[in-house]
């Protein structure tokens, strides 16, 4: 991929997140949460084999579809903003105590400080949904899937576990592709048009986003990278 590759696509996470006014309140919300883990101690208390997290939940659709599907896998949803994560914590709230999942968590934070909260190899996969591009060259180093980050996420996660990318933009996609490599993950899935790949749909959780770009027509790029492993078996659907 050149220096300068556009990247294109979907309006961004961040562009929308941009848009959406602060819930009064939201904050205080957060704090007393009791779906929220408060600091970096209480995280790592809690922590229980296996561990699924995603980075970026926003309104945590994605996460909070997985633990209902998922009962016997614990989960944990980052997100840095109180007034998108407090839309989550009120569609938990809203539920019936009884039908409240109890494998789900989420942590108010910043990606950057991921090692503060979860140590090292204690999560067994790693989830990034449609992350904000950040589309000028000067702002790669902010990218989820650049290797500054994934270095970061190496760390944390066990030998064998994996990191889930998916995003419609391809611009970020095809930078993502040359990052793997440089943070010490082998590529053992990749496809440029997910929804295509009946195979991989069987098991495929929608997020918010993506129900909504790929109903406009835009194609699904995926990779799934490992902390260890083979790339002799990389499937990928050409468009």
């Amino acid at each position: 991929m050149t220096k300068n590759m556009p990247f294109f696509g979907s309006i961004t996470d961040w562009e929308e997140i941009m848009r959406l006014r602060h819930i009064p309140g939201s904050e205080d919300e957060i704090k007393k949460s009791t779906w929220v883990y408060q600091s970096p101690e209480e995280t790592q208390k809690s922590i229980k084999d296996p561990l699924f997290i995603e980075i970026g939940m926003g309104k945590g659709r994605f996460i909070i579809d997985n633990a209902f599907s998922y009962p016997d896998i614990n989960f944990i949803g980052i997100e840095m903003y109180e007034s998108v994560m407090v839309k989550a914590t009120r569609r938990l709230d809203a539920l019936p105590r009884e039908e409240q999942p109890k494998n789900l968590h989420f942590v108010r934070m910043d990606a950057r400080d991921i090692k503060e909260y979860f140590p090292p190899e204690s999560v067994d996969r790693i989830y990034l949904n449609f992350s904000d591009p950040w589309s000028k060259t000067r702002h790669a180093h902010r990218r989820l899937p650049s290797a500054l980050f994934l270095n970061r996420f190496n760390s944390i996660l066990k030998t064998g576990s994996t990191i889930e990318f998916k995003t419609d933009n391809l611009g970020l996609f095809e930078f993502a592709l040359e990052e793997y490599e440089k943070a010490g993950f082998t590529l053992i899935y990749k496809t440029y048009d997910l929804h295509a790949d009946e195979e991989a749909m069987k098991s495929n959780i929608m997020t918010e986003y993506e129900e909504k770009f790929s109903a406009k027509g835009n194609k699904i790029c995926k990779y799934i990278i490992c902390k260890t492993g083979s790339a002799d078996n990389v499937l990928t659907v050409q468009s």
